[in-house]
């Protein structure tokens, strides 16, 4: 028997991994009757292709039977492939599993398009579906199978798994095959110890399952070897048991300090200790603040100290932890006011990032079935967003959206941690405010600027064009030029962050090179930027102050390279002769060439080229 099992993903990814699939495909190893009898293939589909390329591309495969999983944002697409499916190939067997269907399987199975609905963790229940299928009989009744009986959905509930070590490993058992340089979903644990009502995560289930420490060491052993990229950690609370976070925190260090793991925590949960093993790892944060307001989020089951959560995520930016937290607006009680406040909270602790989202009323959250007490009017169909709601009217989620937009532009993709506060402060504004100003001024540029179609460096120019009609506008143009620098600066930085260096030079190659008769260019890793101030004087004062900055310096002018090197970001600020050189180097021009024409010493040069090759700043032409 041939099963495709099929994966719609939003967008192509590091996150595109069809996990859910492999735990199916994995359970089956254990049966060796079963796995004889039946090969399992996952398929992974993205929005780059079309319906009818994905429908052949599944219909090439001669499958007897094929399984979708449907998240939130693939169900009208399973949906139309289903029934495209059975269009073309009637006798196929279609089943269907996810969070959607388990929560409300009617969709799904009464029209016809899918044979059969998996409710809840599928592997067991696979299993004892292969079994039946293979023996020709119905699999009406199994537990956790939801089919049709007259105008209803039936199914008998299959408990959870209460031991997760008894299912097998997507990895250890090989279905996952890993590659260097992608990213990887990893899970460690099912279900939540919290019950926030616009969630499902605990749904039908009290408590977290997780897999066992041994199961933990053996997968991070063979994802370490195997050199991936990045691991997006599935568990909603990764640090909500301390102890086994920091075992597991020890782990990685020890173990796989080259991945970059992305990780979900709560606040209330990290101290000095734990916030030290983050830092001594490679990892971003993921931390649902939600909003700041006690009392909004008292009715939606959760609970916040507003000092406390300070206190807390105080001790991930002493250690340098890289963080993001996420909002939500559309709560119930909560204002558009409200959210501003919120905004305001947050950016002043000092996030990387935020991820801001309307309020989504998911089948068979808790909040979704109390909607109609509560007047949250909502869609109805994915992805199921508020509306309006007494306190918060739709005109005023409109204002949201735009500035959660202005946010994400402006403070997330344009890498303004480092400066953003600062430069609040110099214009006298909450960071709400000079986003809404941002959010005003978009509106205006709306013809020229596409979001999707925003690289780093156009959201820089954006920043830049902004600010300069800001500072104008507010009467602090004599701070604009120090802002600009701290703009500029940061953005080279994150670049020459996230840029590859070149190989360096051994001392033996550098001795042999003759430089006044070679020719060089920049390393594509390098970045250069002049400054209306002294730069290393703003990297001196740590967080700048705008207005004592400028009273204490002048505008002296300088110029700097910006480059990474041993996992470093290095700034070297330049005479301008050099910094002048530099930027006429060309990979074709003898360096020997330069000094003459240029006016500058040709020892100095040719030595500044060997510091400048020995760092990485430049290559040999053609390199």
């Amino acid at each position: 028997m041939n099963i495709l099992i099929v994966s719609q993903h939003h967008s192509r990814s590091p996150q595109a991994v069809s996990l859910a699939g492999a735990f199916l495909s994995a359970a089956l190893t254990d049966h060796e009757l079963l796995s004889a009898s039946c090969r399992v293939t996952l398929r992974d589909l993205y929005p780059d292709s079309s319906p009818e390329e994905s429908l052949q591309e599944i219909l090439a495969q001669a499958p007897d039977a094929v399984g979708i999983s449907v998240y939130l944002w693939n169900r009208s697409a399973a949906l139309e492939l289903a029934r495209a499916l059975k269009q073309r190939r009637p006798d196929l067997l279609l089943f269907v599993g996810g969070p959607e269907p388990t929560v409300e399987p009617l969709p799904f199975i009464e029209d016809g398009p899918f044979d059969f609905a998996v409710i809840g963790e599928g592997e067991i229940t696979f299993v004892e579906v292969v079994a039946a299928l293979l023996d020709g009989r119905s699999v009406a009744g199994i537990p956790g199978v939801a089919t049709m009986e007259g105008n209803h959905a039936v199914w008998v509930k299959r408990n959870p798994t209460a031991v997760l070590d008894t299912l097998p490993s997507p990895f250890l058992t090989g279905v996952l095959k890993l590659s260097p340089a992608v990213g990887m979903l990893w899970q460690l644990a099912r279900g939540c110890d919290f019950r926030c009502s616009y969630c499902c995560d605990s749904a039908g289930v009290g408590g977290t399952r997780r897999f066992s420490p041994d199961r933990v060491e053996a997968e991070l052993r063979l994802l370490a070897k195997s050199d991936v990229a990045q691991i997006f950690v599935l568990d909603s609370t990764f640090n909500g048991d301390p102890d086994r976070a920091k075992r597991i925190l020890r782990l990685m260090s020890k173990l796989a300090p080259r991945i970059h793991f992305h990780l979900e925590v709560r606040s209330e949960f990290i101290d000095e200790e734990q916030a030290g093993l983050f830092a001594a790892i490679t990892c971003s944060l993921q931390i649902g603040l939600q909003s700041a307001n006690p009392k909004v989020l008292t009715r939606v089951g959760r609970r916040l100290d507003r000092n406390d959560f300070a206190t807390r995520i105080g001790f991930l930016n002493e250690t340098g932890v890289i963080f993001g937290f996420d909002l939500i607006y559309g709560l119930p009680g909560d204002s558009y006011d409200g959210f501003r406040k919120s905004l305001d909270f947050a950016l002043a602790l000092y996030p990387n990032h935020l991820d801001i989202f309307p309020l989504a009323l998911l089948p068979g959250a808790p909040l979704a079935l109390d909607a109609t007490r509560l007047g949250l009017n909502h869609l109805t169909e994915p992805p199921y967003t508020l509306l309006d709601s007494p306190t918060f009217p739709a005109a005023e989620m409109g204002r949201a959206a735009g500035l959660a937009k202005a946010c994400d532009i402006f403070y997330s993709r344009g890498k303004s941690v480092a400066w953003f506060n600062g430069v609040c402060r110099g214009l006298s504004l909450q960071p709400a405010a000079l986003l809404e100003r941002f959010a005003g001024w978009l509106d205006g540029e709306s013809s020229l600027v596409v979001e999707e179609e925003l690289g780093d460096d156009d959201v820089w120019l954006l920043q830049r064009r902004f600010l300069e009609s800001c500072f104008n506008e507010l009467g602090k143009k004599r701070l604009l030029p120090l802002a600009l620098d701290l703009v500029d600066y940061h953005h080279h930085y994150a670049a020459a962050l996230l840029a590859v260096p070149p190989l360096l030079p051994t001392e033996e190659e550098l001795v042999v090179v003759e430089l006044a008769g070679s020719s060089f260019t920049l390393a594509v890793s390098t970045r250069m930027s002049r400054f209306s101030y002294e730069i290393i004087d703003i990297l001196e004062c740590g967080e700048v102050e705008l207005a004592q900055f400028v009273r204490s310096f002048k505008k002296t002018g300088s110029c700097a390279v910006i480059y990474p090197r041993d996992g470093e970001v290095m700034t070297e600020s330049l005479a301008d002769p050099f910094y002048r050189l530099l930027e006429r180097l060309d990979g074709r021009r003898r360096v020997g060439e330069l000094p003459e024409e240029m006016a500058v010493d040709r020892e100095e040069a040719l030595s500044f080229m060997e510091f400048a090759l020995a760092e990485g700043i430049v290559v040999k032409g053609g390199s």
